[in-house]
């Protein structure tokens, strides 16, 4: 692998994310919704509550985060391609929802939302890179 400490702590942060995510999800699921991430009131400005929508993306956060806590573990090169293209496929279109989706969100808050679900792309791609193997010069 070209660098398999930085494809580690890449897949660590993200399963760290997934699990924070998922537990507040599954464990207060109307917290959550009224005040994620840290009192911001982003989700709310989503209506309408779905108690039973936000336990299951929650519990989806943390099968994620088994997943790529697994690909941290044993760095498998096909591992790690299927936890980071899962999280992928999942991250962009959510991304691209909130993108389209920022009424009721001041310029500050609506531009801090994207920064935050952009920078969920980083560490994925991060593991990607730093688990392709080294080409061989003959």
């Amino acid at each position: 692998m070209r660098r398999p400490e930085l494809a580690r702590g890449a897949l660590l942060v993200l399963c760290g994310y997934c699990l924070f995510i998922g537990f507040v999800a599954v464990a207060a699921p109307h917290t959550f919704y009224d005040d994620f991430p840290f009192l911001a009131h982003w989700v709310d400005k989503l209506p309408p509550y779905n108690g039973h929508l936000i336990t299951d993306v929650g519990g989806l956060y943390i099968g994620f985060a088994v997943v790529v806590g697994l690909a941290a573990w044993r760095l498998q090169r096909d591992l790690v391609i299927a936890a980071c293209a899962g999280f992928l496929t999942v991250s962009v279109p959510h991304l691209l929802f909130h993108v389209t989706h920022l009424d009721g969100f001041s310029a500050v808050e609506g531009s801090a939302e994207l920064a935050a679900l952009a920078s969920l792309l980083i560490p994925p791609i991060v593991a990607l890179w730093a688990s392709t193997p080294i080409a061989r010069v003959p």
